[in-house]
């Protein structure tokens, strides 16, 4: 089989990097803030361009350092320095790691202050949706070292840096939003009765493989008589039978970024509520993609879609927001949540999600992936049938 599928080219031009690293030193210079310093992958891959399965290792931690002017500082285990010749980075410092007693803990803190200078901010992610990938007792020890200067909040800045993405990172979600696209039609015409949820997931993996995705780390598969009960968990050995009602949700990668959207099915007939209860899904999405652009809220986008749901006989929202930002995370900020005032601006992508529960036991959730343009927002990848995909083999 050809693959059509024309990926755009991997990595970022140093040019890049430096455009990213700048925006950041904007921002800190106004705050007054030294040297900023990130532990976790996407934030580190974001300013070095370092992209590495060692990731998944949880016994190192790795440290990246954005003084005040200049280059980015790497602070890794040796193992990982020779990663770094393919990147803009040149100043990496390094320890012999694993080493519990002082786990590059010393090298950080000398190299935040020497790059803080005179300032006494030092900038770390401390909030929602962040976390420290170092363990507590290191990250005392160096707030020990660091005893003569405040640790200040700095994932505000950073998410309103990434939130906006290049044409670069454009060009990769909507590849990998096509590539998905294209692995939901070959599901659609692989799922018979008889088969198992992993094996019909497999079956989808196995082609977005093919059609060039890196990985799919996230495929979740859900079925049920007349409906499902969750869209998280799966997929099982159950087996698909007459009367089930399947969801795919997937989150597949290129390069560093996801795709992240979801598909119906029906196999045979199925009550008239479950219809329904797509078609309401969907009209809600529509109203989504009417509403979502620059200068409206996240609120908004919720609202609009809510209101749908509601007039259709929704019985709640369990999945608790309507939608998230999408690019180097599977879920990224903002989410479109009730009276959510984040403004939308160009370049942000986004997911809409609206979910319902229909009845008892039962939700149906729908999910497209956009982007936010000057004029209002566009899909990334091919919109769902307006009505449920029959499975009749």
């Amino acid at each position: 089989m050809k693959n059509l599928l024309a990926p755009p080219p991997r990595s970022f031009t140093v040019e890049e990097f430096s455009v990213r690293t700048k925006k950041l030193q904007l921002e800190m210079a106004k705050v007054n803030i030294g040297a900023v310093f990130f532990t976790t992958e996407p934030e580190f891959r974001y300013f070095s361009g370092f992209k590495s399965q060692f990731w998944e290792s949880p016994t190192r931690p790795w440290f990246l350092v954005v003084p005040a002017k200049g280059k980015p500082i790497a602070i890794v285990p040796e193992l990982g320095v020779a990663g770094f010749e393919e990147t803009w980075i040149e100043d990496v410092r390094s320890w012999p790691a694993p080493r519990p007693e002082d786990d590059g803990i010393s090298l950080l803190s000398d190299t935040l202050i020497q790059a803080a200078s005179a300032q006494k901010s030092i900038g770390v992610m401390m909030g929602p949706e962040t976390h420290l990938r170092m363990p507590i007792a290191g990250y005392e020890a160096l707030k020990n070292k660091l005893r003569h200067h405040d640790m200040v909040d700095i994932s505000g800045i950073i998410r309103d840096i990434r939130s906006i993405k290049s044409t670069a990172e454009i060009a990769k979600i909507r590849f990998i939003c096509k590539v998905t696209d294209a692995g939901f039609n070959h599901l659609r015409n692989t799922l018979r009765t008889g088969m198992t949820e992993r094996e019909a997931c497999k079956a989808m993996h196995m082609e977005m493989l093919r059609l060039g995705a890196d990985s799919c780390p996230y495929l979740i598969s859900t079925s049920g008589q007349g409906g499902y009960d969750n869209i998280i968990m799966g997929p099982s050995d159950r087996v698909l039978t007459e009367g089930d009602v399947l969801i795919a949700d997937t989150g597949a990668n290129y390069d560093g970024y996801f795709s992240d959207f979801d598909r119906n099915f029906a196999f045979g007939e199925v009550d008239q509520a479950v219809h329904r209860a797509y078609e309401a899904v969907y009209q809600s999405t529509e109203a989504g993609l009417q509403t979502a652009g620059p200068d409206r809220t996240t609120g908004e986008v919720w609202q609009a879609m809510w209101t749908v749901l509601e007039d259709a006989g929704a019985l709640g929202n369990d999945v608790g927001r309507m939608g998230h930002g999408l690019g180097m995370q599977l879920t990224e900020w903002p989410s479109n949540i009730q009276n959510g005032d984040i403004i939308l601006k160009p370049g942000m992508v986004m997911t809409l999600e609206p979910g319902m529960a229909f009845t008892k036991g039962k939700m149906m959730v729908h999910e497209e992936n956009i982007l936010i343009t000057d004029n209002g927002c566009e899909m990334l990848h091919q919109r769902a049938p307006s009505s449920m995909s029959i499975i009749t083999a």
